[in-house]
């Protein structure tokens, strides 16, 4: 147990400094054909529906191949 929440804080570190360092690698998120993006002039509604079922698809995968 305190092995994978050791390792999920490393993930986590290094998710942040990909974001703080790199943001670029991470600006498609949210702008895929299928993502819904309503934007007035007092507010701005964002929702990522296909940008989710990718990452749901990619995590799915690695928690596949890693309980194998």
């Amino acid at each position: 147990m305190g092995r994978w929440i050791i390792i999920s804080g490393l993930i986590l570190v290094v998710i942040g400094m990909v974001l703080q360092y790199a943001p670029w690698l991470f600006s498609w998120f949210g702008r895929l054909p299928g993502d819904i993006r309503i934007e007035t002039e007092n507010s701005r509604v964002y929702i990522p529906i296909t940008s989710m079922v990718l990452l749901s698809l990619l995590l799915t995968v690695l928690v596949n191949l890693f309980r194998r």
